[in-house]
């Protein structure tokens, strides 16, 4: 639910007409828990607040009029009708306890985003608002892959999603990850909805190459290893960015870890939990051998290397939404990598002609400065070995002008 809280105070609903309810049986009768907008159902049929449904002691209700969820209207003895919509407040009842070790992460109250693999909630937890990441029975593979890299020795970094936690939903066993909550959502999210001056891309851009640095880095420090790890599915909707309007990786269900501490010379004799195909990711950002199929998976550089790739997919997603780098003109929509010349859903078949063989990449205006473009095109490059490292594309960036010359 938008803001959804039991104080006394009018909530105006500005992306939708639906108000709900969320009540607890207390000796009989409803006593409020929650109320707000709720932004996720569609429609609303009922202009009153009423249910005969009960789930794990809570009732819940949908209506359209205005503080119609003030009061419900509960009888226990009348069958009325199930509301349309009640299977999305059974997924909310079911999920409101989540065991994180001998602690519990209670009121998961709204639904924040939806992937592949898992869904994510707004909770709380030890006081804190956090976000809280669903993973069906089906996707355990992922949610263990990771819950290992979140485990991680020294694996804490201003670039890297905080990790509070992992466990399981006390009703259905279901796996959980529990997390910071970025208040501006994913970066894709935020570069739809948002243009930004140059100060603010490039604080963006930096401390993405920063968290990406950090995750690919191989060291020991207290007599600890912390190994390196390829994230493998780099995009815009696995990257968060913060309310100081600075990005944190997250979603590692597809990542590497590679563990030696010798060097990327070392790492493919130290690949135990690598995927078995090499289509792991989001299409438009894979590398081309990623998207030939031809990578050894048994080199963690070259794995590494791909995530190298997406970044400069990624930078020059912010880039194209900088109004400072388009003065005089505006700026363009929020697109995708290839978007513009291959659509919204490219097929593996027309990346791989389109990237691969006839080696395009994403355009870059001629009148950007040298060392703006010279920092994409030597992300991209098309031969892996040619490519930057995270650290080195952070510190280009970081040579690059405070304020905007160009």
């Amino acid at each position: 639910m938008e803001a959804g809280r039991v104080n006394g105070t009018i909530q105006y609903c500005a992306h939708t007409n639906c108000c709900a309810g969320f009540f607890k049986l207390i000796r009989g009768q409803p006593v409020a828990e929650l109320q707000g907008c709720n932004p996720v159902v569609g429609d609303c049929p009922d202009n009153a607040c009423f249910t005969s449904t009960t789930n794990y002691n809570y009732i819940t209700c949908v209506c359209n009029s205005n503080l119609c969820n003030g009061n419900i209207t509960w009888n226990p003895e009348e069958k009325q009708p199930q509301l349309k919509h009640s299977s999305y407040f059974v997924d909310m009842v079911s999920a409101t306890v989540v065991v994180i070790g001998m602690l519990l992460c209670t009121l998961v109250v709204a639904i924040v985003g939806r992937g592949h693999s898992a869904s994510v909630w707004q909770g709380s937890y030890q006081g804190n608002t956090v976000a809280v990441k669903v993973f069906p029975s089906w996707c355990r593979r992922e949610f263990t892959a990771e819950r290992e890299v979140y485990g991680l020795p020294h694996l804490v970094n201003s670039g890297i999603a905080h990790f509070l936690g992992a466990g399981r939903k006390s009703d259905s066993g279901e796996c959980v990850v529990v997390l910071e909550l970025a208040s501006c959502g994913s970066l894709s999210s935020f570069l739809s909805r948002n243009t930004s001056d140059w100060t603010t891309t490039l604080n963006l851009a930096l401390s993405l190459s920063e968290g990406l640095a950090y995750l690919h880095s191989d060291f020991y420090r207290h007599g600890v290893h912390k190994p390196a790890v390829a994230h493998r599915d780099l995009s815009s909707n696995n990257v968060l960015v913060r309310e100081d309007g600075t990005c944190a990786l997250c979603d590692f269900g597809c990542s590497t870890i590679l563990r030696s501490c010798s060097g990327p010379q070392s790492w493919q004799r130290y690949m135990g939990n690598i995927q078995g195909r090499v289509q792991v990711g989001t299409l438009c950002y894979m590398a081309p051998e990623l998207l030939d199929g031809c990578v050894n998976l048994t080199s963690g550089w070259c794995l590494i290397q791909g995530d190298v790739y997406a970044l400069g997919m990624l930078l020059w997603e912010m880039l194209m939404r900088c109004s400072d780098l388009f003065t005089g003109c505006l700026v363009s929509d929020h697109r995708l990598p290839y978007e513009e010349e291959l659509g919204a859903s490219p097929s593996l078949e027309q990346l791989i002609i389109h990237v691969s063989e006839r080696r395009e990449r994403p355009s870059v205006p001629k009148h950007w400065e040298k060392g703006l473009r010279d920092v994409l095109l030597d992300c991209w490059d098309h031969d892996s070995d040619a490519r930057l490292t995270a650290q080195c594309a952070r510190d280009r960036l970081m040579s690059l002008p405070p304020c905007c010359s160009i």
